[in-house]
């Protein structure tokens, strides 16, 4: 990919995934449920070409901004895939202001240039991580969404954009929460394991660590209380919650601190 990582090129595929992001969110008013999905399809595809512009660089960037960049990428592309199951369901202007603000935040803020690689691991490391993120981030959305569901349903009055049954937005919910649960665990385990390789040091309980651990006990604790006591509602909500803040404080904190705040690499 010769043109991979030309900042020139990032420029032009950040302001076409922009826009196809606002031109979903306007076209969804007008148009029928095809034509959205086909755009919101069109829109995933330019935000992923933007990630890859940045990830196969010479040298590879990455950073807090393309972390949330590629964690909102793995959302859309859970809810276009929903959006293909329920044609029914709408594309919901919040996600694609995730979608769109994520891109630009990622343009301007293009995080570090890696020049080497100290490890075959570090790789599997870092995807292990994202994947946890997104989908963790896809389990948020969904708790957010069966709430909103929910009290409608309290107020009889139905969501307009429910889409789905209840149970069903919350199974789903902890489906996601359990995958990446089972994740987060993996990314710890493989940090654990080949901190020496990775990081050519020890362990080290550094803020990351902290913030990924405790948000771990969180995850546990919301996923044993679901299958013991049948935590549901407001109180899984919260501990989803809870957990999900930990776990953004771990990377994207740490790294927005010494990107922006400290100006290290």
């Amino acid at each position: 990919m010769i043109l991979a990582g030309s900042p020139l090129l990032t420029t032009v595929l950040s302001v076409a995934a922009a826009l196809g992001y606002a031109s979903v969110a306007l076209a969804q008013r007008h148009f029928g449920g095809s034509v959205v999905r086909n755009g919101l399809t069109i829109a995933w595809l330019l935000h992923a070409a933007v990630l890859a512009s940045n990830l196969l660089g010479n040298p590879p960037t990455f950073g807090f901004a393309p972390a949330l960049s590629v964690t909102a990428w793995l959302v859309l592309l859970v809810y276009a895939v929903e959006s293909h199951l329920y044609p029914q369901l709408r594309a919901r202007a919040s996600l694609l202001a995730l979608g769109l603000l994520s891109v630009l935040l990622a343009w301007l803020f293009p995080g570090t240039a890696y020049h080497t690689v100290k490890s075959g691991w570090l790789p599997l490391h870092w995807a292990l991580g994202i994947a946890s993120y997104g989908l963790i981030a896809a389990a948020v959305v969904h708790a957010w969404w069966m709430q909103r569901v929910e009290k409608s349903m309290r107020q009889t009055s139905p969501h307009p954009d429910a889409g789905m049954p209840l149970l069903a937005i919350e199974r789903l919910t902890f489906r996601f929460v359990s995958a990446g649960f089972v994740l987060l665990t993996a990314t710890l385990l493989a940090g654990w394991w080949f901190s020496e390789h990775l990081y050519t040091r020890a362990w080290a309980w550094d803020h990351k660590t902290v913030f990924s651990v405790l948000s771990w006990a969180v995850f546990a604790v919301l996923l044993l209380g679901r299958w013991r006591l049948g935590w549901r509602g407001r109180t899984a909500a919260r501990m989803l919650y809870a957990g999900s803040g930990l776990l953004l404080l771990a990377y994207v904190g740490s790294r927005f601190v010494m990107e922006v705040v400290l100006h290290r690499a």
